[in-house]
């Protein structure tokens, strides 16, 4: 499957290289800065994780398998082609390389990819449960919404399949009881997708714990979309609008909840009884 995507995928390659003007040495210094930070932010322990981005049509840059992301030099890292075989470099190729090719085979336009596993947004996937409600403004027009792959056992087909029919329609997803990929036109970009889903996850969680949220309305959404336009220009690839991505406060209504003691909650059960038994 992945050998037959590689022209395709070192096609789109030759298009997104244009734009890209730094030396190889200047992105293995920007991996290794980019895995101290999600080392240092707790949004991997231990050898978790994977970066890479494309040096041209024919090959990618990464990070090695059994790596400290916090750790690393910038000649540990390891070059590969479009079919995840090793060019050059000490270290093993990652298992979880097939999704990053995949990634650069469907989105020519993305030229790096980060995965990580920060806790917030990790245990939403562990959860089951996605980042599509429209709260918090800046996270709509950039991101519209971070939707939830199914589960698929890293390092296999079944996730390449999992997030195959997401991954030309959004920029940043969760892997069910896995963890969290995003992809963007420079290594920065893909951190800094990161860093923006694991900040909004936690927001969503406090509001959750708050018992209450606000949701933006349909109107509220469309204007942030047109702000999308307008900031990430006419190439930018449209959000998947649908009742569930992002969710709106038209779409769902309010979802404000109250908290109560269980003490009130039983004199609340027990006056319903009482009810039920005087209507009968």
């Amino acid at each position: 499957m992945l050998r037959a995507g590689v022209a395709e995928a070192g096609a789109g390659a030759a298009k997104c290289s244009l734009a890209m003007t730094k030396t190889e040495n200047e992105l293995r210094q920007d991996i290794v800065e980019i895995g101290r930070y999600l080392h240092r932010f707790g949004y991997v322990a231990a050898n978790d994780g994977n970066i890479t981005t494309r040096l041209d049509d024919q090959r990618i840059l990464a990070t090695p398998t059994g790596v400290s992301k916090g750790r690393m030099a910038p000649d540990d890292l390891i070059v590969i082609d479009y079919a995840g075989q090793k060019i050059s470099g000490r270290a093993g190729v990652t298992s979880e390389i097939a999704m990053h090719l995949l990634i650069y085979k469907r989105r020519p336009d993305m030229n790096a990819v980060v995965h990580a596993h920060p806790a917030t947004a990790t245990g939403y996937a562990a959860a089951g449960l996605s980042l599509n409600k429209a709260i918090i403004s800046e996270i709509v027009y950039s991101l519209g919404c971070i939707p939830l792959a199914p589960y698929g056992t890293p390092g296999t087909p079944d996730l390449l399949q999992a997030i195959e029919p997401l991954v030309g329609s959004y920029d940043a997803l969760l892997l069910a009881n896995h963890g969290v990929v995003t992809y963007a036109p420079d290594l920065w970009g893909a951190y800094f997708r990161m860093e923006t889903v694991e900040h909004f996850a936690k927001i969503s969680l406090v509001t959750e714990q708050l018992g209450q949220q606000r949701l933006l309305s349909e109107t509220d959404v469309d204007k942030l979309m047109t702000l999308r336009a307008r900031f990430f220009g006419p190439d930018a690839i449209p959000i998947p609008r649908s009742s569930t991505c992002p969710v709106t406060g038209g779409a769902c209504g309010s979802l404000e909840r109250f908290w109560v003691s269980r003490q009130e909650l039983e004199a609340l059960v027990a006056a319903a009884v009482q009810s039920l038994k005087g209507r009968s």
